[in-house]
């Protein structure tokens, strides 16, 4: 943020801020002060006021604290608050792609990433009896300067958190506090944060701007669009574990299997106890419903059981793999539906935006809803450094990120680069002899690199960035 406001509360503006305000319009003239609506009040008791903070983060996942450490390595100063009363190593594996990696080697990480997580070599394509439709290497192995990593979420979440303390310092991640509401003026946003458990202990934070992270189900975004309800279901069932497990083809390989029905996604996250083994990333998805409507948020993460989940793996054939003896050597599993939001035509509300989940939560095909918050944090980081003013920022932000991410959510949507093997299943159910003869190399390599360059993950593009 190149330049702050000498008097939050004068009415003389300099030539920069009168022509962000221009730019802004009605927009942000509208929105200087936040009106109470249900569940996110505004709070006018007393309480505790910590700051002043340049950048108010609300949600400490992935790409709150990337945007934190965006900001340090600028100058730019923040704090993070996070609802959950401890940053645990939760969750199961995910796949970051170059492009995002790129920006986390920008800021140092490559070490700390490869002592947690795989450096993915191969992705093979296959349809649901084993057979291959599309293989490629992926990461350095295909020509990229930066890797592609496999990695357990929880574990990226814990590295990204304890990388923040350390740069940061101990105050920089505030856990345990739930957004109660906020207020915006022509200064800044004032921020009230509770208990998340009981809502006491208020806490009152002043920033110059107040970035939603906090994830599908947010409190800020619900708050502009009180009437979006719940997330989009596409009916499709998701069970995901992780388990120790000998390792197979090379060790740092994934696969992706099955068609429109139902799929599998296999891939090691970590090594092993031995050098013969992996953790290894299990998933199966399944469409087990045509209604637009998921279940309830209580259910979004209910333990999974053998009794559902296993008549479905059974449709898979994989040679020389045992997806059932997989799964049953895993500990404990978990079910999720498969949700999206529709994008919206507008993250920035004058000094208020979205970042992530919160901004354009999308289906998790294509291995890019982390990376896509990384490349938001990037992207804000960026704008604020070299705005003149907190709205030019946020509205420069918001025109280059917003249109992107619309359209992976609507690629993602008709299947991303999986949709390989959506369309030779609709042309070989049974299996094929020879894959030439279902769909030409053409037309596959269009389905999976189209979206890659569209998603901006393409070799020229990742490799021209870092150059």
């Amino acid at each position: 943020m190149a330049k702050s406001d000498k008097k939050s509360g004068s009415d003389k503006k300099s030539k920069p801020e009168k022509k962000a305000l221009k730019k802004a319009g009605k927009r942000s003239k509208a929105m200087m002060v936040v009106d109470g609506a249900p569940g996110l009040a505004i709070s006018s008791g007393p309480g505790r006021f910590s700051g002043p903070a340049k950048v108010i983060i609300a949600g400490a996942g992935v790409g709150g604290l990337t945007l934190a450490l965006m900001l340090h390595q600028r100058g730019i100063s923040s704090v993070v608050y996070e609802q959950a009363s401890a940053i645990l190593p939760v969750g199961a594996g995910i796949n970051v792609l170059p492009h995002a990696i790129r920006e986390l080697a920008d800021l140092g990480l490559l070490p700390a990433l490869d002592t947690v997580g795989i450096r993915t070599s191969e992705l093979f394509y296959m349809n649901r009896i084993g057979q291959v439709v599309w293989r490629e290497p992926r990461g350095i192995a295909a020509g990229f300067e930066v890797p592609q990593y496999s990695i357990h979420r929880g574990r990226l979440h814990t590295t990204l958190h304890d990388i923040v303390l350390e740069r940061l310092g101990p105050g920089a991640i505030v856990t345990g506090r739930k957004l109660a509401g906020f207020v915006q003026d022509e200064g800044g946003v004032t921020a009230h944060f509770v208990d998340s458990v009981d809502g006491s202990g208020s806490e009152t934070v002043r920033g110059e701007i107040l970035v939603g992270a906090d994830g599908i189900h947010s409190a800020v975004r619900a708050h502009y669009y009180p009437q979006q309800g719940q997330p989009s279901w596409n009916g499709i069932q998701m069970w995901r574990g992780v388990a120790e497990f000998p390792a197979f083809l090379d060790g740092n390989s994934m696969i992706i299997a099955g068609g429109m029905g139902a799929k599998f996604v296999l891939y090691p996250i970590a090594p092993g106890e031995t050098p013969a083994t992996r953790l290894t990333n299990w998933v199966v998805n399944v469409r087990v419903s045509d209604t637009p409507h998921p279940p309830g948020k209580e259910s979004w993460s209910r333990r999974g059981r053998l009794d559902e989940v296993l008549p479905y793996a059974r449709r898979f054939e994989v040679p020389g793999f045992d997806l059932v003896s997989l799964i049953k050597s895993t500990e404990a599993f978990y079910e999720y539906p498969m949700c999206d939001r529709d994008p919206l035509p507008r993250w920035t509300h004058g000094r208020v935006t979205l970042l992530g989940d919160a901004a354009h939560p999308m289906y998790p095909v294509g291995s890019n809803g982390a990376g896509q918050a990384i490349l938001d944090a990037r992207m804000l980081a960026d704008s604020l450094k070299r705005a003149e003013h907190p709205y030019q920022a946020l509205l420069e932000y918001e025109a280059e990120r917003l249109p992107k991410t619309a359209e992976i959510v609507t690629l993602n949507r008709k299947g991303g680069p999986e949709r390989v093997i959506d369309e030779v299943e609709k042309l070989a159910p049974a299996g094929f002899t020879d894959i030439e003869r279902v769909l030409s190399h053409d037309e596959r390599r269009a389905i999976v690199r189209g979206y890659a360059g569209k998603a901006g993950f393409a070799l020229a593009q990742v490799n021209k960035k870092a150059g």
